[in-house]
């Protein structure tokens, strides 16, 4: 895999609502309505996850989830299949 650039990284984040680069990832919170919506959401998650052959940091409080992506196999940077997997979370969280 290759590293995505600072800039395709910002162009890329234009229609990622909500999620922010930093520390060579890219990261996002959700916040749910209680506990049991979260982990709903990390168990689709991680079906979605396995999938694309790809495993994020995860965090999670109660009603909130962090998520936190880059590609191990690259060095722990961005690459496209971070901004991919982002996509497919926007596309089944409903919070």
């Amino acid at each position: 895999m290759t590293p995505l650039s600072d800039e395709q990284i910002t162009d890329a984040l234009t229609e990622l609502p909500g999620w922010a680069y930093e520390n060579d990832s890219i990261v996002k919170t959700y916040t749910f309505g209680d506990f049991r919506e979260a982990v709903s959401f990390i168990v689709r998650l991680a079906f979605h996850a396995e999938d694309q052959d790809h495993h994020p940091a995860l965090n999670n409080v109660y009603n909130r989830v962090d998520v936190t992506l880059n590609t191990h196999d690259a060095g722990d940077v961005v690459t496209q299949k971070d901004i991919d997997l982002a996509k497919t979370i926007e596309s089944f969280a409903w919070v």
